[in-house]
This record gives C-alpha cells, sequence and structure tokens, in this order.
C-alpha cells in the first residue's frame, strides 16, 4: 500500500496540475468555424484567437464561445495552411485574459505537459503527457517553417485541435494539431505561431518566395558541359515564364536552361525549391543560365507568391512555381 508521505504528494501534484488548468482556462475558448464539431483557440494577444486551421472551413460567419459560456462573432484575419495556424480577431474580447507565452529553450524530453482546450459545448478540456520528441527547425508537408520540432505524447481528443500546450509552470509552449503528421499531435512553438500571427496581422497572408516560372530537368549536352566546364550533368529547362512575374523581369527567356540560383548549383527541382525557401519574398537572388550555349547571369527579386486556390501543380517532373501550395 502506499504510504501516507506517498498520498500526500499524489494529492499536491494532482491539485497543482488542476491548478495550473483553472488558471489557464480564462484564456482558453472554443471555436466554431463550420466543422461538426468546434476546435479549441488561445486568446493570445488582446482581442485576437489563435487556433487551428485546418478547424476553420469557412472564412465567415464564425464564432466563438467564451469560457463563461457566452459566445462572440469573430472574424478572420488570416491563414497559413502550411502551419496549421488560424487568426481570429473576436468582438467581444473583453474578460479574457491573454496567455503567457514562453520557449522551448529549457524544455527536455520526458518534460511533463499538458494540453488545454474546449469541448463543443465549451466545457474546459485537459490532457497530460510528457515531451516525447524535440528537434531542430523543420519543414513541413506543406512547406510551413517551424522553429522547432516539439511533439507531445498526448492524445488529441475531438475538438483540441488549436489547444494550448503548457509547461509545468503554466506558461503556454505552443498551439496542438493533428494535421502535420500522421498519427500524433504536434506543437507549433510559441515563437512560430508568434511569426505567423506577425505576417497575417501585417500582409493578411504569409509571404511566400516566388519566382513565375515552370520548369523541366533535362540532361545537359556533354559538349556544352565540357565547353562551359561545368559541375552538373542535369540543369533546369525553363518551359514557361510568367508574365511580369519576378523572374520576367530578370531577364529569364523561355528555353533558358538554369544551373545555378542564388550561389547554390541547381540539377533538380527540389533543390531550386530548397533554396528558393529560404529567402524572402523582396530579397534579391542571382540566376546563372545556358542560353544559345554561353552563360549568363541574371539577377531578380524574389517575388511575393499569388493566393491561389488551388494546389501546386505537379506532372511528371514539372513545378509551376506561380502557384500556391
Amino acid at each position: 500500500m502506499a504510504s501516507s508521505v506517498e498520498n500526500q504528494q499524489w494529492v499536491a501534484l494532482s491539485q497543482e496540475l488542476a491548478n495550473v488548468i483553472e488558471k489557464l482556462s480564462g484564456s482558453i475558448v472554443a471555436v466554431h468555424g463550420g466543422r461538426r464539431l468546434a476546435g479549441s483557440g488561445i486568446h493570445w494577444r488582446s482581442g485576437l484567437i489563435v487556433t487551428a486551421n485546418h478547424m476553420i472551413r469557412r472564412d465567415s460567419e464564425l464564432s466563438i464561445t467564451l469560457p463563461d459560456h457566452n459566445s462572440s462573432l469573430a472574424t478572420l484575419v488570416g491563414r497559413d495552411p502550411s502551419t496549421d495556424v488560424a487568426v481570429l480577431k473576436i468582438e467581444a474580447s473583453a474578460g479574457l485574459a491573454t496567455v503567457q507565452t514562453t520557449s522551448t529553450a529549457g524544455l527536455k524530453v520526458g518534460h511533463l505537459v499538458v494540453a488545454v482546450g474546449r469541448s463543443h459545448l465549451g466545457d474546459l478540456a485537459a490532457t497530460s503527457g510528457i515531451v516525447a520528441r524535440l528537434g531542430g527547425p523543420w519543414r513541413t508537408w506543406r512547406g510551413g517553417e517551424m522553429h522547432q520540432l516539439l511533439r507531445p505524447d498526448i492524445r488529441l481528443y475531438a475538438g483540441q485541435s488549436g489547444s494550448a500546450l503548457l509547461n509545468a509552470q503554466g506558461q503556454v509552449l505552443g498551439m496542438n494539431t493533428v494535421a502535420l503528421a500522421r498519427m500524433a499531435p504536434i506543437t507549433v512553438p510559441a515563437a512560430t505561431v508568434d511569426r505567423v500571427l506577425g505576417e497575417l496581422l501585417e500582409h493578411g497572408h504569409i509571404r511566400r518566395p516566388h519566382l513565375g516560372l515552370a520548369m523541366q530537368m533535362v540532361s545537359i549536352p556533354d559538349d556544352i558541359r565540357g565547353k562551359l566546364k561545368l559541375e552538373s550533368a542535369t540543369g533546369l529547362l525553363v518551359m514557361h515564364v510568367e508574365p511580369n512575374g519576378p523572374a520576367s523581369k530578370a531577364g529569364v527567356m523561355l528555353g533558358d536552361l538554369i544551373i545555378d540560383f542564388h550561389g547554390k548549383v541547381i540539377e533538380d527541382i527540389s533543390t531550386l525549391e530548397e533554396t528558393l525557401a529560404r529567402l524572402r519574398a523582396g530579397e534579391q537572388a542571382k540566376l546563372t543560365v545556358i542560353r544559345a550555349g554561353e552563360k549568363r547571369e541574371l539577377i531578380g527579386i524574389v517575388g511575393d507568391r499569388p493566393i491561389r486556390k488551388q494546389p501546386a501543380s505537379r506532372e511528371g517532373n514539372n513545378l509551376h512555381l506561380s502557384e500556391e501550395n
């Protein structure tokens, strides 16, 4: 049987967890975004709710269930499917507390964490576990940049996507979602949420680097390789140049063969994608192309990818960089 001391320790831990969750409860809401069940949301900044983008199926007629079970209308500020973050502006934020966020700097695998959200009816809901995995910066399958991989060993029940992940001090480490990894919750770190929120407030969308080209990987003839002393046996043949797009303004022409981009030898589409992803819209970039058997260096400004409803199109080795993912 457990000793009296052990029982006291268990009761103390249980009460401490309950206190931490209760303290945060005034910042956690339920978000009704058009799905059968509501998602959870976090009052991140005054009047601004952060939630999971995949729980928002429409851009209007959004509502929030507040901690006191009253409702408030909300408007969509913007969304970033690549990190699964959406930001809503709430009309009635009086009485809602903003959360205290923290970095993952001191976090270790095995640390106790708690996820706090709300059910469809607005009731407080929580689940606990440990930090299962920590990693460095990574890119989601939709191209979103994450400051750090944070995978908690928790189960997110229906409605808990968009919930907050707390550390032992009751500080918010980030927002939980089930949309970024198969069969496992992922926490979007607070630093990533802050970056996405700031960009959505400023631009209404996430600015993504854009060239405005469609390309096909091709082999470079041996005589051209020898003449120009090229490292790579392949390059990217320009199949389409978007009129008035960034590449067009830099002087790229149909039929050019791209062999270097921003100091990186380009052998295939993925290499160019990875290099482009590290740039920001508005940055200067250099393209080296082969035209009429000679090397040419072109300087251009990386553009902001236009927002399109349809995803990027891939057919064979073609990549349409002008379309939205």
